[in-house]
Protein backbone atom coordinates (compact mmCIF):
# COMPACT_ATOMS: atom_id res chain seq x y z
CA UNK A 1 0.00 0.00 0.00
CA UNK A 2 1.11 3.46 -1.03
CA UNK A 3 0.60 6.58 1.10
CA UNK A 4 0.75 9.90 -0.35
CA UNK A 5 0.63 13.60 1.25
CA UNK A 6 -1.71 14.98 -1.38
CA UNK A 7 -0.74 18.85 0.07
CA UNK A 8 2.96 17.99 -0.74
CA UNK A 9 3.25 18.33 -4.49
CA UNK A 10 7.27 16.82 -4.27
CA UNK A 11 5.35 13.58 -2.50
CA UNK A 12 2.43 13.63 -5.73
CA UNK A 13 5.71 13.61 -7.85
CA UNK A 14 7.72 11.08 -6.09
CA UNK A 15 4.36 8.92 -6.13
CA UNK A 16 4.55 8.95 -9.86
CA UNK A 17 7.72 7.67 -9.66
CA UNK A 18 7.59 5.42 -7.49
CA UNK A 19 4.44 3.97 -9.19
CA UNK A 20 6.21 3.49 -12.45
CA UNK A 21 8.69 0.88 -10.64
CA UNK A 22 6.69 -0.64 -8.14
CA UNK A 23 2.95 -2.33 -8.01
CA UNK A 24 0.53 -0.10 -5.55
CA UNK A 25 0.42 -3.34 -3.53
CA UNK A 26 3.93 -3.69 -3.20
CA UNK A 27 4.65 -5.28 0.49
CA UNK A 28 0.74 -6.50 0.89
CA UNK A 29 -1.93 -4.97 3.49
CA UNK A 30 1.08 -5.10 6.19
CA UNK A 31 3.48 -2.55 4.46
CA UNK A 32 2.50 1.16 4.14
CA UNK A 33 5.32 3.30 1.88
CA UNK A 34 4.64 6.92 3.48
CA UNK A 35 5.52 9.19 0.84
CA UNK A 36 5.44 12.69 2.59
CA UNK A 37 7.38 14.25 5.94
CA UNK A 38 7.55 13.64 9.06
CA UNK A 39 4.08 14.92 10.35
CA UNK A 40 2.41 13.08 7.20
CA UNK A 41 3.76 9.76 8.53
CA UNK A 42 2.64 10.40 12.02
CA UNK A 43 -1.07 10.94 10.82
CA UNK A 44 -0.91 8.13 8.66
CA UNK A 45 -0.01 5.98 11.59
CA UNK A 46 -2.59 7.21 13.45
CA UNK A 47 -5.44 6.19 10.41
CA UNK A 48 -3.90 3.19 9.91
CA UNK A 49 -3.00 1.63 13.43
CA UNK A 50 -0.04 0.31 14.88
CA UNK A 51 -0.05 -3.25 13.82
CA UNK A 52 1.31 -2.46 10.00
CA UNK A 53 4.82 -1.66 9.16
CA UNK A 54 5.62 1.59 7.42
CA UNK A 55 8.41 2.63 5.18
CA UNK A 56 8.63 6.43 4.69
CA UNK A 57 10.29 8.38 1.67
CA UNK A 58 10.79 11.87 2.47
CA UNK A 59 9.46 14.50 1.02
CA UNK A 60 9.54 16.96 3.42
CA UNK A 61 12.53 18.69 4.93
CA UNK A 62 14.43 17.42 7.91
CA UNK A 63 12.80 13.60 7.68
CA UNK A 64 14.34 11.87 11.29
CA UNK A 65 11.82 9.08 10.74
CA UNK A 66 12.15 8.72 6.98
CA UNK A 67 14.09 7.43 4.10
CA UNK A 68 15.89 9.75 1.54
CA UNK A 69 16.15 8.61 -1.96
CA UNK A 70 18.09 9.90 -4.30
CA UNK A 71 17.85 6.60 -7.05
CA UNK A 72 14.83 5.89 -7.85
CA UNK A 73 15.35 2.44 -9.35
CA UNK A 74 17.79 1.32 -6.42
CA UNK A 75 14.58 1.96 -4.37
CA UNK A 76 12.43 -0.08 -6.64
CA UNK A 77 14.78 -3.08 -6.27
CA UNK A 78 15.39 -2.77 -2.16
CA UNK A 79 11.39 -2.14 -1.80
CA UNK A 80 10.68 -5.43 -4.42
CA UNK A 81 13.68 -7.83 -2.77
CA UNK A 82 12.57 -6.82 0.94
CA UNK A 83 15.61 -5.18 1.42
CA UNK A 84 15.13 -3.21 4.50
CA UNK A 85 15.35 -3.45 8.05
CA UNK A 86 12.70 -3.33 10.89
CA UNK A 87 12.58 -1.52 13.93
CA UNK A 88 9.96 -1.75 16.75
CA UNK A 89 10.05 1.63 18.70
CA UNK A 90 7.92 2.62 21.93
CA UNK A 91 5.18 4.83 21.74
CA UNK A 92 3.62 6.97 24.43
CA UNK A 93 0.47 6.30 25.70
CA UNK A 94 -1.46 8.91 27.39
CA UNK A 95 -4.35 9.32 29.34
CA UNK A 96 -5.77 12.85 29.32
CA UNK A 97 -8.24 13.79 31.90
CA UNK A 98 -10.89 16.71 30.34
CA UNK A 99 -12.62 19.30 32.40
CA UNK A 100 -15.92 17.62 31.49
CA UNK A 101 -14.92 14.18 33.06
CA UNK A 102 -13.91 12.87 29.78
CA UNK A 103 -11.13 10.53 29.50
CA UNK A 104 -9.26 10.21 26.01
CA UNK A 105 -6.64 7.90 25.65
CA UNK A 106 -4.31 8.59 22.78
CA UNK A 107 -0.17 7.27 21.77
CA UNK A 108 2.44 9.37 20.18
CA UNK A 109 5.80 8.16 18.15
CA UNK A 110 7.26 11.13 18.80
CA UNK A 111 5.70 13.44 21.99
CA UNK A 112 2.45 14.51 23.97
CA UNK A 113 2.47 18.26 25.05
CA UNK A 114 0.36 20.37 27.06
CA UNK A 115 0.81 24.00 25.60
CA UNK A 116 -1.49 26.96 26.91
CA UNK A 117 -4.03 28.13 25.40
CA UNK A 118 -4.69 31.98 26.28
CA UNK A 119 -1.57 34.95 26.37
CA UNK A 120 -1.15 32.99 29.83
CA UNK A 121 1.47 30.94 31.85
CA UNK A 122 0.22 27.54 32.86
CA UNK A 123 0.71 26.55 36.02
CA UNK A 124 1.46 22.79 36.11
CA UNK A 125 1.95 19.97 39.03
CA UNK A 126 4.63 17.30 37.86
CA UNK A 127 4.59 14.04 39.32
CA UNK A 128 6.73 11.24 38.27
CA UNK A 129 6.53 7.76 39.59
CA UNK A 130 3.77 9.03 42.30
CA UNK A 131 6.29 11.37 43.67
CA UNK A 132 5.63 15.30 42.92
CA UNK A 133 8.90 17.05 41.34
CA UNK A 134 7.80 20.11 40.90
CA UNK A 135 4.81 22.91 41.79
CA UNK A 136 4.24 24.52 40.24
CA UNK A 137 5.97 24.40 37.43
CA UNK A 138 4.97 28.04 35.71
CA UNK A 139 5.53 27.78 32.33
CA UNK A 140 4.05 27.59 28.10
CA UNK A 141 3.53 24.56 28.75
CA UNK A 142 5.79 21.00 28.71
CA UNK A 143 6.72 18.13 26.28
CA UNK A 144 7.21 14.73 27.03
CA UNK A 145 8.97 12.62 24.18
CA UNK A 146 10.37 9.27 22.97
CA UNK A 147 13.79 9.00 21.52
CA UNK A 148 12.48 9.10 18.28
CA UNK A 149 10.52 12.63 18.78
CA UNK A 150 13.34 13.76 21.09
CA UNK A 151 14.76 15.48 18.46
CA UNK A 152 11.82 16.79 16.94
CA UNK A 153 9.67 19.54 19.23
CA UNK A 154 11.42 18.90 22.58
CA UNK A 155 14.84 19.45 21.18
CA UNK A 156 13.67 23.18 19.31
CA UNK A 157 12.40 23.76 23.00
CA UNK A 158 15.99 23.14 24.56
CA UNK A 159 16.07 19.46 25.52
CA UNK A 160 18.90 16.65 24.21
CA UNK A 161 18.94 14.86 21.15
CA UNK A 162 18.62 10.90 22.78
CA UNK A 163 19.50 8.04 20.32
CA UNK A 164 16.36 6.34 18.60
CA UNK A 165 17.36 2.85 19.88
CA UNK A 166 16.70 4.24 23.84
CA UNK A 167 13.91 3.46 25.58
CA UNK A 168 13.04 6.74 27.39
CA UNK A 169 10.89 9.47 28.57
CA UNK A 170 12.17 13.00 27.85
CA UNK A 171 10.31 15.70 30.05
CA UNK A 172 11.17 19.50 28.64
CA UNK A 173 9.73 22.31 29.81
CA UNK A 174 8.81 24.61 27.21
CA UNK A 175 9.91 28.37 28.61
CA UNK A 176 9.95 27.90 32.27
CA UNK A 177 9.38 31.06 33.77
CA UNK A 178 9.45 29.70 37.69
CA UNK A 179 11.55 27.49 38.83
CA UNK A 180 14.18 27.10 35.35
CA UNK A 181 13.65 23.41 35.27
CA UNK A 182 15.94 21.24 33.14
CA UNK A 183 14.74 18.89 31.09
CA UNK A 184 15.11 15.53 32.26
CA UNK A 185 15.45 11.68 30.58
CA UNK A 186 13.62 8.87 32.89
CA UNK A 187 13.58 5.37 32.49
CA UNK A 188 10.77 3.40 30.36
CA UNK A 189 8.92 2.25 33.76
CA UNK A 190 8.60 5.87 34.67
CA UNK A 191 4.72 7.17 34.79
CA UNK A 192 4.75 11.29 34.66
CA UNK A 193 1.39 13.03 35.88
CA UNK A 194 0.94 16.58 34.81
CA UNK A 195 -1.76 18.02 36.94
CA UNK A 196 -3.51 21.39 35.63
CA UNK A 197 -3.71 24.38 38.16
CA UNK A 198 -6.05 26.93 37.29
CA UNK A 199 -7.43 25.40 34.95
CA UNK A 200 -10.77 27.70 34.51
CA UNK A 201 -8.64 30.53 34.18
CA UNK A 202 -5.31 28.85 32.75
CA UNK A 203 -6.58 26.91 30.01
CA UNK A 204 -4.46 23.83 28.51
CA UNK A 205 -5.08 21.56 25.37
CA UNK A 206 -2.97 18.52 25.28
CA UNK A 207 -1.27 17.40 22.04
CA UNK A 208 -0.73 13.66 20.22
CA UNK A 209 1.91 14.14 17.58
CA UNK A 210 -0.23 16.81 16.21
CA UNK A 211 -3.91 15.67 17.60
CA UNK A 212 -4.98 18.33 20.26
CA UNK A 213 -7.64 17.87 22.88
CA UNK A 214 -8.64 21.13 24.73
CA UNK A 215 -9.40 22.04 28.23
CA UNK A 216 -7.27 19.39 29.65
CA UNK A 217 -6.91 18.82 33.54
CA UNK A 218 -4.49 16.22 33.99
CA UNK A 219 -2.77 14.11 32.14
CA UNK A 220 -1.14 10.54 33.03
CA UNK A 221 1.78 9.34 30.37
CA UNK A 222 3.51 6.24 30.47
CA UNK A 223 5.15 4.07 27.28
CA UNK A 224 2.74 1.78 26.04
CA UNK A 225 3.07 -2.00 25.26
CA UNK A 226 1.95 -1.23 21.54
CA UNK A 227 4.88 -0.35 19.21
CA UNK A 228 5.30 0.96 16.11
CA UNK A 229 7.28 -0.67 13.45
CA UNK A 230 9.53 1.84 11.15
CA UNK A 231 11.53 0.55 8.64
CA UNK A 232 14.65 1.99 7.20
CA UNK A 233 16.39 0.91 3.87
CA UNK A 234 19.67 -1.05 3.50
CA UNK A 235 22.68 0.71 4.89
CA UNK A 236 20.51 2.85 7.11
CA UNK A 237 22.96 4.63 9.94
CA UNK A 238 20.73 5.81 13.04
CA UNK A 239 23.42 7.27 14.92
CA UNK A 240 25.30 9.17 11.42
CA UNK A 241 21.64 10.30 10.25
CA UNK A 242 20.88 11.77 13.56
CA UNK A 243 24.30 13.48 13.69
CA UNK A 244 23.82 14.73 9.92
CA UNK A 245 19.94 16.18 10.32
CA UNK A 246 20.92 18.04 13.43
CA UNK A 247 23.44 19.45 12.03
CA UNK A 248 22.56 20.41 8.51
Amino acid sequence: MIAVDPQNPRAVSYREELARRVPEDIGGDDLVVVIGGDGFLLQTVARLGLARRYLGINAGHLGFLLNDVDDWDRLAERLVGGRFVETRFPVLSAAMHRSTGEVVVDFAINDVYLERMTSQTVRLRVSIDGDTVVDPLVADGVILSTAVGSTAYAFSAGGPAIHPAMRVIGVTPICPHQPRLSSMVLPASSVVQVDVQNAERRPVRCVADGRGVDAVVRVDVRLGPAEATLCHLEGHAPTLRMVHKLSG
